[in-house]
C-alpha cells in the first residue's frame, strides 16, 4: 500500500441546547446541510428545522434545538414573506433558474400589465404544486418522478397571496415582495405570472424575509456562527416561547405550576378566551424571570389542559 494516512476527526461532544436560531441561509446548500452545520458549531444533541428553503433560496430559516423542536409546528403554519425575481421570456422544466430551459419567448410587457396580472393573483387562490417538490404521491417525493421525466396529476391546493407588490421591473426582469400563506410554491406562482402575461417566464432567485412575526433582523449567517468563540454561541439562540409568542399567556403560582407540569388539568376561572395558550410558572416574590411550562388549551368547560410540556419543569 502506498503511504496514504487517514486523519481520524475528533467525536463531537453533543450536549442538550434548547432554543431557537434563526439562520440567514446562503443561497446554494440545502435546509439539512444549513441545519447539520449549526448544530455541529453548537453541538446540539437535537435540532431540526421549521420547514426547508430550497437550495436556490436564500433567507430566513428557523432552527429548533431541544425543547424548542416540541413548539416547531406553529411556525410550519405561520405565514411566510418573500423577496422574488421573476425572469420573464424563459420557462424551465423546474421552474426556476436550476431547471433546464425549455422555452424562450420574446417580452412585450409594459408595467401596467404587469399591475393587471398581479391583481389577479392576490386573495385566494388554487396552485398546483410543482413536479420539482418533495411532496409524496404513493410514497415517493414528487422531483423523483421529475427525474425520471414522469409527470403525475397533483390536485389544486388553497392558498391564499396576501401580498404581491412590484419592486423593480425593467422589462424582462421582475421583482417582487409577497406576503403569502404556508403551503405556497413561490416557483409555481412565478410561472403562474408569466403564463398569464403570455410570456412565460421562471424564477431565478428568492429570499425569504419573514416567517410569521420572525424577520432577518434577528437571523445570523451561518459563517459568522461558526466564526464566534464556542463559549458565546449559544448567546445568538432565542427563547423556546419565541415560536408561540403569538398565543395567550397564563402565569401559575408555584402549586398549579408542578400540577400543570405532571399533567393534571387545572380548573381555570380567569378571564381567558378557549383556545390554545403559553403557560408560565411565575412564582410571586422571586426575582427570578417567569419560567416557560409549554402550551395548553382552556376549554369551555374552564379547564386547562396540558398540550405540550417542557421537560425540564422546575419544582
Amino acid at each position: 500500500m502506498d503511504g496514504a494516512v487517514e486523519i481520524e476527526r475528533p467525536k463531537i461532544a453533543w450536549r442538550p441546547v434548547d432554543g431557537v436560531l434563526l439562520i440567514d441561509k446562503p443561497s446554494g446548500i440545502t435546509s439539512t446541510a444549513a441545519l447539520a452545520r449549526a448544530r455541529r458549531a453548537l453541538r446540539a444533541a437535537k435540532g431540526g428545522h421549521t420547514g426547508t428553503l430550497d437550495p436556490l433560496a436564500s433567507g430566513l430559516l428557523p432552527l429548533c434545538f431541544g425543547e424548542a423542536t416540541k413548539f416547531a409546528s406553529d411556525l410550519l403554519d405561520a405565514d411566510k414573506s418573500y423577496a422574488a425575481t421573476i425572469r420573464l421570456g424563459v420557462t424551465t422544466d423546474s421552474g426556476d433558474a436550476e431547471g433546464r430551459v425549455m422555452e424562450t419567448r420574446e417580452v412585450d410587457v409594459d408595467r401596467a400589465a404587469v399591475d393587471r396580472v398581479l391583481e389577479r393573483f392576490r386573495g385566494p387562490i388554487d396552485q398546483v404544486p410543482p413536479m420539482h417538490s418533495a411532496l409524496k404521491r404513493d410514497g415517493k417525493p414528487l422531483y423523483r418522478y421529475a427525474r425520471q421525466g414522469i409527470t403525475v396529476e397533483r390536485a389544486a391546493r388553497a392558498v391564499t397571496i396576501h401580498r404581491l407588490e412590484v419592486a423593480a421591473f425593467d422589462g424582462t426582469s421582475l421583482s417582487v415582495v409577497v406576503d403569502c400563506s404556508k403551503g405556497t410554491y413561490i416557483r409555481t406562482l412565478a410561472e403562474d405570472i408569466g403564463g398569464m402575461l403570455g410570456c412565460g417566464a421562471h424564477l431565478i432567485a428568492l429570499r425569504r424575509v419573514g416567517v410569521g412575526a420572525l424577520t432577518l433582523d434577528d437571523s445570523i449567517g451561518l459563517a459568522t456562527l461558526e466564526s464566534l468563540p464556542a463559549l458565546e454561541r449559544d448567546s445568538v439562540l432565542l427563547p423556546i416561547d419565541t415560536l408561540i409568542a403569538a398565543l395567550p399567556r397564563i402565569d401559575l403560582d408555584d402549586a398549579l405550576a408542578v400540577r400543570f407540569g405532571e399533567g393534571q388539568r387545572l380548573a381555570w376561572t380567569e378571564a381567558t378566551s378557549q383556545g390554545r395558550v403559553r403557560v408560565y410558572r411565575s412564582a410571586a416574590g422571586e426575582a427570578a424571570p417567569p419560567r416557560l411550562l409549554g402550551t395548553g388549551l382552556v376549554g369551555y368547560d374552564g379547564l386547562l389542559s396540558p398540550i405540550r410540556l417542557v421537560a425540564r419543569m422546575p419544582r
